[in-house]
């Protein structure tokens, strides 16, 4: 299933055929529409709309194109509006300094009208954003500092640069990327794209405008937004259901619709992987990691309500030649259970699978031995996160626990040279934008003392 977080389906472009076109939309697996309002007039329809269908939802704003035509009755109206269970946000509002149909002065003043609005009904927004970067960031800090727990809102059909999108992501914000990513000449726009954290992306249309290729040049509607979305998947490395599985848990977290992703996940897939989660146990506490605050990985809860038994992790894999690779991996450190990695990768082994290790290094030091050797034969990949390029780094980002700080990033490097005698294939990380790490010493590290594979990551990107 997927969603389309942005449409105009009540605009007269569908008058001649607007059913047929919601029913394409379920035929064709969307799950929920989300239909904008733009005035007082349209989001009026949006909620006829959405009072028809049980899957379409609406809001209620003044698009920045139309503030200039605001009156004493507008905001009345909008708050009778917004007071209906399935208006879910206010919007669309922002800036259009593009066109402006509407004096800039007036744009601003009704942004931070509507969104003291937002705010005063806990309601989430639905920004529009062109050619006016700056004064949108100082304009939304005002009501969303970076860092406070507020009910954001999406950026629809972004088309901003790095530098928006990074501000917006600082203040809590869903980055939404319509049928324009697809153009030929976008190449921007997706490197921007590549970037977004899995829990802040949403895809959408922006129906009748702005069709997808292959369906550029064609009225849009919100049975193309796969298209969008399979192009997302592309260039992030993915099948289109991570993406189709990710926006639908975001629209829960938003917008609280829809359904939670279930707790006790043991084997999840992304893309051709399969990723066991042995534990939510860990011998670091890494001041990037959601652990224990948001176990969550491309649209899968990893908390456990128990850990596995070898038997039930094996039990999970339906068949591990299916995949390019068995992983463990999860959101805990797999070398804590030991003896399950090695029953399991044996057997995956047996069956004919290939098994990769994701460890943080630590496995001599929890299990008072020089491990590696037991894994020989068993582990085909081993990748090691060693994340800074000193000791001190380490214990100021990974925040190892009491017993394993004080020297335990020369302990992870031995881990690796060791790791080369036994292991088929050995790569070791980095997570990127850690303050106070230099990166490219890092990669001068791993491949000058190491001789190894060398990937530096972004946090939350593919899993």
């Amino acid at each position: 299933m997927i969603i389309d977080t942005h449409a105009h389906l009540d605009m007269d472009q569908y008058d001649a055929d607007r059913d047929e076109v919601i029913q394409r939309a379920r035929d064709n697996g969307v799950d929920y529409i989300l239909n904008i309002g733009c005035d007082v007039e349209s989001s009026a329809r949006s909620l006829e709309l959405a009072e028809r269908f049980d899957f379409i939802y609406a809001t209620a704003g003044i698009h920045p194109h139309d503030v200039k035509l605001i009156d004493g009755s507008t905001y009345t109206d909008l708050k009778q509006l917004l007071a209906h269970p399935k208006m879910i946000a206010v919007g669309e509002i922002g800036l259009d300094y593009f066109k402006n149909y509407s004096p800039q002065d007036v744009q601003r003043e009704h942004l931070r009208k509507q969104l003291a609005l937002a705010k005063e009904l806990d309601k989430p927004i639905i920004v529009h954003c062109r050619d006016a970067n700056e004064d949108m960031i100082a304009i939304l800090s005002e009501f969303y500092p970076v860092n406070e727990k507020a009910r954001s809102g999406i950026f629809h059909c972004f088309s901003g640069d790095q530098w928006l999108a990074d501000k917006a992501l600082e203040m809590g914000f869903y980055i939404s990327f319509s049928g324009s990513v697809t153009f030929k000449k976008s190449d921007d726009l997706r490197a921007v794209a590549k970037t977004i954290p899995a829990d802040r992306l949403f895809v959408e249309t922006d129906c009748p405008y702005l069709a997808p290729v292959p369906k550029r040049g064609k009225r849009n509607e919100p049975a193309f937004v796969n298209h969008t979305a399979e192009l997302i998947a592309d260039i992030r490395g993915l099948r289109v259901e991570d993406v189709q599985r990710t926006s639908e848990l975001n629209f829960f977290e938003l917008f609280g619709i829809g359904k939670n992703a279930p707790t006790g996940t043991v084997s999840y897939q992304i893309r051709n992987s399969l990723y066991l989660n042995l534990t939510t146990r860990c011998t670091d506490d890494c001041v990037f990691c959601t652990r224990l605050t948001r176990p969550v990985v491309q649209g899968y809860n990893l908390k456990l309500d128990r850990e596995p038994t070898a038997e039930e992790v094996w039990e999970s894999i339906d068949d591990p030649t299916k995949y390019d690779e068995v992983v463990f991996c999860g959101y805990g450190e797999p070398t804590l259970r030991l003896p399950v990695i090695k029953e399991v990768a044996k057997k995956i082994k047996d069956a004919g699978g290939r098994v990769r290790l994701n460890t943080n290094g630590h496995g001599n030091v929890i299990n008072k031995r020089n491990i590696l050797p037991e894994l020989k034969g068993l582990i085909d990949e081993i990748s090691v996160s060693l994340n800074t390029d000193s000791s001190e780094a380490y214990d100021e980002i990974c925040r190892p626990l009491p017993g394993f700080r004080n020297g335990i990033y020369d302990k992870i490097k031995i881990f690796i040279e060791e790791a080369k005698k036994y292991i088929p294939k050995v790569q070791v990380t980095i997570v990127t934008q850690q303050k106070d790490v230099d990166e490219s010493a890092c990669e001068e590290i791993v491949k000058k003392e190491f001789g190894v594979d060398y990937r530096a990551r972004k946090y939350n990107m593919v899993g």
